[in-house]
């Protein structure tokens, strides 16, 4: 019966550690694929998007009147044209000297960091040349990365103007926050809505509310009168009799309705996004606009809410001082590749290996079992680390050796004080001895711990991948050890 546990324990260890270095394989079509997660790397390990930003240099051509106002026109006026209107033509930088500064350099760092970190970028790197303001982006490559990216550069001018005066009612000094709400109507057959939610701070909705009392559609009156003559009729026959038909004036009133409106007009960077009025009166600073209709289409509901996540996170960030041009977006490959990687196991597997012959001509079979329960945590380790969704840094990889190293000593002196054990029976029984080892080796980790769970919540990737796959690593050594090497020894000891 012992002997079949030590076995079982033995075969599970196989299976975990196939899976783990081997995968699982599936049929997918016409291709075979691991259904195994991979691991999460690191963009020192897997390389990123470089995305570089320069300041706009270009100037914009302003058109004014003889007051100095700004004159808004769609079509290219002659110099002709614009001496018969009194207007004068300005070339207006779209970056003035005033701005390109190093406080306006730092706080756009943090706004497209603040963009980053709202669409869900866990990682990802942002320098600044004070000198010229260029800015380097570095984004881990993935599937949402091209997302990421559209939105770095957009300055996010947020505008609520009259319709017709193009006068400015609201812009970005009026926000609070900004996100994204969706949910059903009251028909289940019309799907999901998807709303960005506005929220405007104190002044802004006391600007909302008398807006949408004045900005309304509203129903006026009127009536037509019409008259209906009858001209007379005079028939003279031959007896020189007068048929006289009276005048018959018959007059109708016609009530019509007139609808009149006035309109605003949402805009994100000149760019209209609608021109609407309101219904009722807004008092408590929320404008929630709907992006998109309604659906039960799970890909059109995902393009809604990522629209709308998009400019959301734009939004809530603020208004970038200054412009930039996106002057290269290029996909780099790290400088350690996959044969750095392999060769770097394979040299950590020899050293293994030596431990593990170390092991059992010390230690016998004890050595043995434990060189067998070594692999399995291991194999167990680095699913764990692929299946918490842990980064795996430059870093991370050197908390993987330290773990490695320190499951190693932890059953040396396991193995050790189990040979003492066995040699002197004063010093009690294995039982006792592996719980004195588990005490004496913790109670010397309790710093290196503290350290580890700080690293966690680093809100730097280098380190905070450290922490995570050391954390794991010694959480795995206690519990490991305890159910499957420290079970297995004790099995084989009641023989």
């Amino acid at each position: 019966m012992k002997k079949i546990k030590i076995i079982t324990m033995i075969v599970l260890i196989i299976l975990i550690t196939m899976v783990s270095f081997f995968g699982v394989y599936t049929q997918v079509q016409n291709r075979m694929e691991n259904q195994v997660r991979d691991y999460a790397l690191d963009m020192d390990l897997d390389g990123a998007r470089y995305v570089r930003l320069s300041v706009n240099k270009e100037s914009t051509d302003v058109i004014k009147d003889a007051d100095g106002n700004e004159v808004e026109t769609d079509e290219e006026m002659t110099d002709e044209q614009l001496s018969e209107n009194g207007y004068t033509k300005e070339s207006v930088p779209n970056n003035s000297e005033d701005v390109l500064t190093v406080e306006n350099y730092d706080k756009t760092k943090k706004i497209i960091s603040e963009r980053l970190k709202s669409q869900g970028a866990g990682e990802y790197e942002i320098s600044v040349d004070n000198e010229t303001g260029d800015i380097l982006v570095q984004i881990p490559e993935n599937e949402n990365t091209d997302s990421l990216v559209s939105n770095i550069n957009t300055i996010g001018n947020f505008e609520i103007i009259d319709a017709d005066t193009k006068e400015v009612l609201m812009d970005n000094n009026d926000i609070k926050l900004v996100n994204v709400m969706y949910g059903s109507s009251s028909s289940t057959s019309s799907g999901t809505t998807v709303y960005m939610n506005i929220e405007f701070n104190k002044e802004g909705t006391k600007k909302l509310e008398n807006i949408s009392n004045t900005y309304v559609e509203s129903d006026e009156d009127t009536s037509n009168t019409t008259a209906d003559n009858t001209t007379t009729d005079n028939t003279t026959t031959d007896n020189t009799t007068a048929d006289n038909t009276t005048t018959d004036n018959t007059t109708s009133e016609e009530n019509t309705t007139e609808t009149t409106k006035k309109e605003i007009t949402l805009k994100i960077d000149d760019e209209e996004i609608m021109t609407t009025s309101f219904d009722e009166p807004i008092e408590n600073g929320k404008l929630q606009l709907s992006m998109g209709s309604s659906t039960t289409d799970v890909d059109t509901l995902q393009d809604n809410i990522s629209q709308a996540s998009s400019i959301a996170s734009v939004l809530d960030s603020g208004k970038l001082p200054i412009q930039y041009d996106m002057i290269s977006n290029e996909y780099i490959l790290s400088d350690i590749t996959n044969t750095h990687i392999e060769y770097l196991a394979i040299a950590i597997g020899i050293v293994l290996l030596i431990g593990f012959v170390i092991l059992i001509i010390r230690y016998k079979v004890n050595g043995l079992l434990s060189a067998i329960a070594f692999i399995g945590l291991i194999s167990l380790y680095l699913l764990v680390i692929r299946y918490t969704n842990v980064s795996v840094s430059i870093q991370g990889i050197i908390g993987i050796i330290v773990t490695i190293i320190l499951n190693y000593i932890f059953i040396n002196k396991i193995l050790a004080t189990i040979k003492k054990s066995e040699d002197n029976k004063k010093l009690g029984t294995i039982k006792e001895g592996i719980k004195e080892s588990y005490k004496e080796f913790f109670m010397k980790l309790i710093p290196i711990c503290i350290s580890v769970i700080v690293f966690c919540f680093i809100n730097w990737t280098t380190i905070s991948s450290f922490g995570m796959v050391m954390f794991w690593g010694i959480a795995l050594i206690a519990l490991y050890n305890y159910l499957i090497t420290a079970t297995m020894l004790k099995v084989k000891a009641e023989k």
